[in-house]
This record gives C-alpha cells, structure tokens and sequence, in this order.
C-alpha cells in the first residue's frame, strides 16, 4: 500500500479518513470474520456424519456396496461433492476449510497424470481411470477463486495443471467432453450442457489457462442453444453439433444449465416462470417433470433443487423469491432427530442433499 505524506493543515481531514477507513475495514473484517464464524447445523451435520475416516466425502449417509463401477453407492466419495465443498469454503471465506479440500484433492483425487478420479471407494482407493469435466471445472473454479482471495500460488499451479490436462485429453472435435478414460485413451462425444461451467471457463480465461475463442466456443453452445418453451436440452453432440432433450426432466440438470445461461447475463425467464408457478400453486416443487406434459413424475421433494433454485434466484436479483424458498426448504431440515442440521429422510440422505442447502443458505446471508 502506497505511503503519502500530508502538512499539518490536512491533518483533521486525514484524522477524519483513517477513522472512517478504519471503520470500514472494521466492517469488512465483521463481515468476513461473522461468515468463516457462522458454525451452520448442516456443516456440522456434514463434518460428523458424512465425512469418511480418512477426510473424504461421503455420498449417502447409509454404508452401501456398488454392484455398477459406474454408480455411487453408499460411502463412496465424489470429486463433484469435493469441488461443491471447496466452493462453499470459498463462500464462506474459510481459509482453513478450503486448505483441508485441497490436501484432499491432492492426497486423494489427484493422480500423477494431473487428472481427477470422479470417485473413490470408502477407503480412499481409486477403482476408476476416468474423470468428469463439470467436476473438474468446478474445482478449477474454487481453486482460481481461492488463489485470488488468500494468494495461494499453489493453488493456481494445480488449477493450471488440471485444465493443461482438460485440453491435452479430454476433447473430441475441438470441444470439451464428459470424460476420458485414461486406461482405455476413448472419450465420448457428448457433452452434457450441465458441465459448460461458464463461471469457471471466463475465470479460466481470465487467468489465462484457456484463451478467448476458447471461451467464446462454451458461450455460444449455452447462449445459442433452444429450449422447448420452458425446459433445456441434456447434451451437446460435439460431432453433430446437435442439442438432444430428455423425455424426463431432472430439475438439478436443468437449475444449473439454467445457472450457466444466467451467467452470461441471459436469464432463464421461462424455466422461473415455470418453477415459480409451481411452487404457487402446489406449494412445492417436484425432482423430476414429464417434458411433454410438464407434470411431476415423482411425488418427492428434493433438498437440492431448493438449494440450487434459491442461488439461480439470486443470479437473477430475486432475493425475495430466494427467500420463500428458503422458508420452505429449511422445514425439510431436523426431520430425524438422531442427525440434527441434516436434510435426512428414512435414515440416509445423499450429501448433494445437504451440501446444495448449504451453499444456499449461506449465499442468501451475503449482503
């Protein structure tokens, strides 16, 4: 910080400015003290209860045996459910929270090669060779965020890493794919749209790990791709250059493309319009929507649909929206008393259920 030199006749004008300066990093420094000291049920629930021995994640609450490599089961942990807990660390400004991820993400997740396992058995071992794109970019994400916010080069170090690896394999036809197996050297030509992490590709751009045609190739496949009135395709065929709908609607996917389209300024006016309908008139909104007919087609409500509507709301400037349904998801919250602050339903909770809250939670507090 630059030093400057004042005469005395300044002198109770520059009184005046460091007591307002001082009252104003005081502020800041409440501010960001009350959010790394905000000791939130859920954080608590997630430390105790769906945390594994050895500091991982833990995808259900229940113990669980996968008989599908290619599904989660039980204390399985997941690099989606580390990158959404090294975002909240960010969030919530928690150095040392934020540190203890990424120990793990380097300990754990992070293979010689510099790409990350997309999941990892309860003991730690990795049993997959592949990984998964919106999970990488969202631990880029953190970890661009996080260098910036305590000046950590490290950090940056591993996020370029991670994405010189993005670049190097995991691309089909100049875009971006799912995954690539890394034992079989094969990727898919897909590209989920709820993966075109537009946050973390301009943070990416701007730290000079991807260039701006690069990003401007994400922008378009969000920007210009069609909805069907209300809802958004699942993928993006990066051969055929086609977007294809689901016939069944998964609201997850689509709040977080939704995320993704807002973003870029683009908001998801339809997709709201829907969602605000229905919580109007059925005072709940639903997992999972028939495409065609718009109808529910589950009878459960999901935690983490509340969480990810409240942050598209706020995307959008609609805090008092957020906050409705804030008001509804917190009585989803302490249903079973045996796992106070967890989002817990029939003795098992998956942790997206309890994490997407959180985030949700907390980013309504930022003023």
């Amino acid at each position: 910080m630059p030093v400057r030199r004042y005469s005395c006749k300044n002198l109770l004008i520059i009184s005046t400015l460091i007591i307002l300066g001082l009252s104003t990093a005081i502020g800041v420094y409440s501010k960001e003290a009350a959010m790394k000291s905000t000791n939130s049920s859920t954080e608590k629930f997630i430390t105790k209860h769906m945390t594994n021995a050895n500091g991982t994640l833990a995808t259900y609450l229940k113990p669980d045996t996968s008989t599908n490599p290619d599904i989660v089961a039980g204390r399985e942990a997941l690099s989606e459910s580390l990158g959404f807990w090294m975002q909240y660390a960010v969030m919530k400004r928690d150095q040392a929270l934020f540190a203890h991820g990424y120990q793990i993400l380097e300990s754990k997740f992070l293979t010689p090669e510099k790409y990350i396992v997309w999941k990892l058995e309860p003991d730690g071992r990795a049993k997959v060779n592949t990984n998964a794109l919106g999970d990488d970019l969202r631990i880029i994400d953190s970890l661009l965020n996080a260098a910036q916010l305590w000046k950590k080069d490290e950090y940056l170090s591993t996020a370029r890493e991670i994405s010189d690896t993005l670049q190097m394999y995991v691309q089909n036809g100049g875009y971006f794919v799912d995954f690539h197996d890394f034992s079989r050297h094969e990727s898919p030509s897909t590209l989920s749209l709820v993966y075109v992490d537009i946050a973390a590709l301009k943070l990416m751009r701007d730290n000079q790990l991807i260039d701006s045609g690069t990003y401007e190739q994400y922008a378009r496949v969000i920007s210009e791709m069609p909805d069907d009135g209300v809802f958004y395709p699942k993928t993006f065929d990066v051969h055929k250059l086609e977007y294809s709908f689901d016939n069944q609607i998964n609201l997850i996917d689509q709040l977080i493309v939704g995320m993704h389209r807002a973003k870029l300024g683009q908001k998801p006016t339809a997709l709201l319009s829907f969602l605000k309908n229905e919580f109007r008139e059925n005072k709940t909104i639903k997992g999972r929507y028939n495409r065609a007919t718009r109808v529910a087609e589950v009878s459960y409500e999901s935690p983490s649909v509340y969480g990810l509507a409240i942050l598209l709301a706020l995307e959008c400037g609609d805090k008092e929206w957020a906050k409705q349904l804030h008001k509804h998801m917190i009585t989803l919250k302490n249903r079973d008393n045996s796992y106070s602050g967890g989002y817990v339903f029939n003795k098992n909770t998956h942790f997206f259920d309890n994490v997407l809250p959180l985030l949700a939670e907390t980013a309504i507090q930022i003023p």
